[in-house]
């Protein structure tokens, strides 16, 4: 055959192909969906829904050695990781020459407010006794000045009222005896038996006794009137005086011993403050030396972190700084394990307290663990938010089962949380479903074409998704279902939908608290009020408590309106 007619051959050969591949497109497009691309044959068995998650074996019961020495200081000697240790070994020594300084001079301090406050103790007795003596001495005026108005009210005044009588009556006697020898004298006088400068003296005489009367009389009526007036107030007055004089005694003497014994509380204060001060420098200087507190094997806190950011810490060792509080070394106290791990935020609903665990370790190849989740954080780790805030993980814990001696502090490890397991389930890989507006879609394949069907899922493992209800066993489904369909669908629902009124709005949101409720539900869609119960036995003690007071804050308003919508809920 000639190289042309082998050529013409070939050419029609590719014509009758390129029309029978063209036909068969267009027979395809008119017919359904094409099903080229991978496929999946639908199971019936048994399913296991888990997840897994990365963490750090630890012990469950150990001492977490701290620095607590104030500020930073430096690692002097620390003893070697993974030995076993006895109670009262010495496990690490820390820098202590700045607070042996601090220790001098708070001992000078010490001593100079011990001075001080001594001082101003005995200034204290002085000031009390001087006190004492000042107003003793007030006292004694005061009382002096009392007993001398009453001295002169009973006894110096009537006194002298009497004197002054006394007086009168003399002067008055002595007038009549002066009178008297006048009238002889001036008889005698006439009889010219005396001269006339005798009769004169007598009159003299008479005139002086009888101005000596009057002179008694004006005597008394000033001491009446005016002397006894002046010397009764005068004496008042110095009563007065006295007791006032006694009394701003008494108040400074009371001002200088409150004084004197607020500066002895205060020097004394600072003396108990300087002792103090040398007591805690004492302390410090005492906890730079950190002892075994009882046996076990001493682990470096460096080693037994989980990665992260936190690996990038500087590892345990002499010369290196440590701060106030830092986790020195973790000391096992017994064979009891734990892992802990971190759950990303996609597998917290699913995840619950006491769910089982497989765990097994990197360095034990070929040996599994058994566990239980414990403790599960009520927020997400504010580390892992810190270094990526699109990162939420929540601490959490496992406990594993048994005494394994085995088992290290600070192992990698993958813990395996079983959610549920299932004897006869139907699954299918989570790919094969996508949502046609809002319900799950597989494409099932039909002779050369797909057909889309809604199916009802449950739980995921990541990997196989449940499906409840809407495939049989032996049905094909597409692994690359058509993404155009799920968009093109989604656009129209979005199109199609108008808002919701309020009315409307209020009557979904009854219907989905109604249907929360429902008892009926699938098992692997737990409910809300066991949901609820769960997040509430997952907080921390203290979180129960701030709920606690938020509840007593809360009005009777308040609490009569949540107590109605429990009601409504229940119905």
């Amino acid at each position: 055959m000639s190289k042309n007619k082998i050529y013409i051959v070939i050419t029609c050969v590719i014509i009758v192909l390129v029309i029978l591949f063209v036909s068969g497109q267009i027979f395809k497009g008119k017919s359904g969906e094409s099903t080229d691309g991978p496929t999946y044959q639908v199971k019936r068995g048994p399913l296991t829904i888990s997840f897994v998650e990365s963490g750090t074996i630890k012990a469950r019961d150990q001492i977490i050695i701290k620095n607590e020495v104030e500020g930073r200081t430096s690692i002097i000697s620390l003893i070697p990781e993974g030995i076993r240790v006895k109670k009262g070994d010495l496990l690490v020594e820390l820098d202590a020459s700045s607070l042996e300084d601090q220790k001098i001079d708070q001992e000078i301090r010490v001593q100079n407010a011990e001075a001080s406050y001594i001082g101003l103790k005995e200034n204290l007795a002085v000031v009390e006794n001087q006190a004492k003596s000042d107003v003793d001495l007030a006292t004694l005026k005061y009382e002096f000045a009392k007993q001398d108005m009453d001295k002169y009210i009973q006894g110096e005044y009537p006194y002298q009222l009497d004197k002054a009588d006394a007086e009168i009556t003399l002067a008055k006697q002595e007038l009549v005896q002066a009178t008297e020898t006048l009238q002889w004298s001036n008889q005698l006088f006439k009889e010219k038996y005396i001269s006339q400068t005798e009769l004169q003296k007598d009159e003299l005489a008479e005139k002086k006794k009888a101005l000596d009367v009057q002179l008694a009389q004006k005597s008394k009526e000033l001491l009446a009137e005016y002397t006894y007036k002046r010397d009764l107030a005068q004496l008042k007055s110095d009563v007065s005086q006295a007791e006032m004089a006694l009394e701003r005694t008494q108040r400074k003497a009371r001002a200088d011993v409150i004084q004197a014994q607020a500066d002895l509380k205060a020097k004394e204060a600072e003396f108990l403050r300087q002792k103090d001060k040398l007591q805690k420098i004492e302390d410090q200087i005492k906890k730079t030396k950190i002892y075994a507190p009882a046996d076990g094997l001493a682990i470096y806190a460096t080693s037994a972190r989980r990665g992260g950011f936190r690996s990038s810490v500087e590892p345990l060792d002499e010369g290196r700084e440590v701060r106030e509080r830092e986790e020195l070394i973790y000391l096992p106290i017994g064979n009891l394990s734990k892992a802990e791990i971190t759950i990303h935020e996609s597998n917290l609903e699913k995840t619950q307290i006491g769910l089982p665990a497989i765990i097994t370790v990197d360095a034990l190849l070929g040996n599994t663990f058994y566990g239980t989740v414990e403790q599960i954080a009520p927020l997400p780790d504010a580390q892992s938010m810190w270094m990526n805030p699109d990162l939420k993980v929540y601490n959490s814990e496992i406990y594993i089962d048994g005494n394994n001696e085995i088992l290290r502090t600070g192992m990698s490890c993958q813990a395996e949380i079983i959610i549920q397991q299932y004897k006869d389930a139907i699954y299918v890989p989570m790919q094969a479903v996508i949502r046609v507006g809002k319900e799950p879609t597989v494409f099932v394949q039909a002779g050369d074409s797909s057909e889309p069907r809604k199916v009802k899922t449950g739980l995921d493992n990541n990997k196989m998704i449940h499906i409840l209800d809407g495939l049989d066993e032996g049905d094909v489904v597409l692994l690359n279902p058509p993404l155009k369909s799920a968009a093109l669908s989604s656009e129209n629902h979005n199109n199609l939908n108008e808002p919701p009124s309020a009315e409307e709005l209020q009557q979904k949101i009854s219907e989905r608290l109604n249907n929360i409720k429902e008892t009926d539900k699938p098992s692997d869609k737990p409910e809300d009020s066991k949901e609820r119960k769960r997040r509430f036995e997952n907080l921390y003690p203290e979180k129960r408590e701030e709920m606690r007071k938020r509840f007593e804050q809360m009005s009777p308003e308040e609490r009569e309106k949540i107590r109605k919508e429990r009601q409504d809920r229940a119905k």
